[in-house]
């Protein structure tokens, strides 16, 4: 599964990371965060759309609401391209275990009505920022009728969750993201996920491989590089299914 974080901050603010060795002082505008932020709607994005395209597979696109809304031509063509484009609240720093329920349950669905009327397509899966739920999500994402919940760390493979005679699937998030080499070499992350398909392929071929990573950080050339190895490796190989989560979904729900 391709999972593509396309992510967003309040305006005039960036992420709490970023390649800069050196923070500016407290209070004061970084400028620099903000742009290389941007980069993943203005430019990464459409890399990893023609990639995607090259090689004939699909992804699920979990995005902040606020990036849909800045970047709306990216949003309807991803659309248009078949990709699934999943919700993960509405910026990035707002974190679900922050929120009261009532609160948390409202930016679900606006995130939802966003996505819809941006892109025309509608919100059939959720994963939060910093893939940290609270204890009520699963149950506001089923009561609304979802169809997966990308939280979950405590398997390999999708599975089943219940909640009041309704069901949705849980899907494994990956540990190991592009952000994991933001210091270090693309390599990396090009040496663990071809040798993690290899050691799958080769002894449990029912595996599910989470490879993930973001807009404005994996889809910057020297990884977008990385990537291209990647996919190119995959495809290489018989019975490699590339589903976005959704399709997935329904099909552990089909074989429960």
């Amino acid at each position: 599964m391709l999972t593509v974080m396309f992510e967003a901050w309040p305006d005039g603010k960036g992420p709490p990371y970023g390649p800069m060795a050196s923070g500016l002082r407290e209070g004061t505008q970084d400028l620099q965060s903000v742009s290389w932020a941007h980069y993943g709607g203005r430019t990464g994005i459409w890399r990893l759309i023609r990639m995607f395209e090259k090689f004939g597979v699909k992804a699920t696109f979990c995005a902040n609401a606020r990036a849909l809304e800045r970047f709306p031509e990216a949003a309807r063509e991803l659309a248009r391209q078949g990709h699934e484009i999943a919700g993960h609240s509405y910026t990035q720093d707002m974190f679900l275990p922050y929120m009261t329920p009532a609160e948390e349950q409202a930016t679900i669905r606006q995130c939802a009505q966003i996505i819809e009327s941006v892109s025309g397509t509608k919100m059939v899966g959720w994963a939060s920022p910093r893939m940290t739920p609270t204890p009520h999500t699963a149950r506001f994402l089923i009561e609304d009728g979802y169809l997966w919940h990308g939280d979950y760390h405590d398997t390999d493979l999708p599975y089943v969750v219940k909640e009041s005679g309704r069901e949705i699937v849980a899907i494994p998030h990956s540990d190991f993201t592009d952000n994991r080499v933001m210091r270090g070499s693309p390599r990396d992350f090009r040496d663990v996920y071809l040798d993690t398909f290899n050691y799958l392929y080769e002894n449990e071929p029912q595996s599910v491989l989470n490879l993930t990573l973001h807009t404005h950080f994996g889809a910057r050339p020297p990884l977008a590089a990385m990537l291209h190895t990647i996919l190119k490796h995959m495809l290489g190989h018989a019975g490699v299914w590339f589903p976005r989560h959704d399709e997935m979904a329904r099909h552990v729900l089909g074989a429960a």
